[in-house]
């Protein structure tokens, strides 16, 4: 008897945004049937953060970047790039001298607009969409940005992040460029991440959309919260995608270790959560255009290591297997509903 095949991801939202996950090296090997069915985006995990392909001053390390690029072209699959300028995974040499001390604002900026041009340039027919500048807001108090060897050396004027949108244009003038952040969906992250994004549109900044990191759990961030984000950052009239879209079975302050396996309920709330999320946002498919996870299936997951090390955590449509779960069902019927 044949075993049943559900349907692809990608044919199920084909009407309403593309379906992506994140990658990296292994994972196109260990997951690629996975992949190639049921996705048609993908962004590396890793690979095209600063640190990767630019550890030092004059020299680029471009190779496992350009083997998922290969691996997108093969498949026909869309890609997307991140990320440009990152207080994180940034090599300490960007912002020193020979001596060690710090750069001048005019040093740093150029060697910014010489990594934009080059990694841009480089990819210019394999990427549509670059998160060109990623988490500069900050999480709490009253200031906009986060301190960083970014502000520090360039201000928290939001010069660095105006310039990065131009080069970033320069390099491709049909990219689609994203701010992208975490919390998107919390009040005050949100108000402070609309604000930046009114202030660089109001700058003439190139920015097209803004990226909803969307690293959610079981019970936060509620629909009512990610309802308004939505609403609010559409209001700029930018596009919206979820770029890092998983579901942890845990609450973010819950910090056991010892579960080598879900609770009874995990998964049937997983799938309603999810169900839920996707009935969201296929009610604003048209602000919406891309939903990609931060990994495929349970076999591969960050969560594994974070916020508690070593922890096993089950946050994807599929299992560590490649089998669809409960919450793939639930999607599913969101599509054909």
């Amino acid at each position: 008897m044949r075993e049943h095949v559900e349907p692809a991801l990608k044919e199920l939202f084909a009407a309403d945004f593309k379906i992506g996950a994140a990658v990296n090296p292994l994972t196109i090997g260990t997951q690629e049937l996975l992949l190639a069915r049921h996705f048609n985006s993908i962004t590396a995990e890793n690979e095209m953060k600063f640190a990767s392909l630019h550890p030092e001053e004059g020299t680029y390390t471009f190779e496992e970047a350009d083997r998922l690029a290969e691996f997108a072209r093969k498949h026909g699959m869309a890609m997307r790039g991140h990320t440009l300028v990152w207080h994180n995974q940034t090599g300490d040499w960007l912002f020193q001298d020979s001596g060690g001390g710090p750069v001048s604002k005019a040093v740093l900026l150029e060697r910014m607009r010489e990594h934009i041009h080059t990694v841009v340039g480089r990819y210019k027919n394999d990427i549509y969409a670059w998160d060109v500048v990623n988490e500069a807001v900050a999480d709490e108090g009253g200031d906009l940005l986060r301190a960083s060897k970014w502000t520090e050396i360039a201000g928290a004027d939001l010069d660095f992040i105006v310039k990065a949108f131009a080069y970033a244009h320069e390099a491709d003038p049909d990219a689609v460029l994203f701010y992208n952040d975490y919390n998107e969906s919390h009040p005050q992250k949100r108000d402070k991440i609309y604000a930046l994004a009114k202030s660089l549109l109001e700058r003439g900044a190139p920015i097209h959309g803004i990226g909803l990191q969307a690293h959610w759990n079981l019970f936060d961030p509620s629909l009512d919260e990610i309802r308004a984000a939505i609403e609010k950052y559409a209001s700029l009239g930018l596009q919206l995608q979820l770029t890092e879209l998983d579901m942890s079975v845990f609450r973010f302050d819950d910090r056991r270790s010892d579960l080598t396996a879900p609770e009874p309920g995990m998964l049937e709330r997983q799938a309603e959560r999810y169900e839920a999320v996707f009935r969201l946002l296929k009610e604003y498919r048209g602000v919406i255009s891309g939903v990609t996870f931060w990994g495929a299936a349970d076999d591969y997951t960050w969560l594994d290591d974070f916020p508690v090390r070593g922890r096993k955590n089950w946050p994807f449509l599929f299992d560590e297997r490649h089998r669809p779960k409960p919450a793939f069902d639930r999607v599913a019927g969101v599509a054909l509903g």
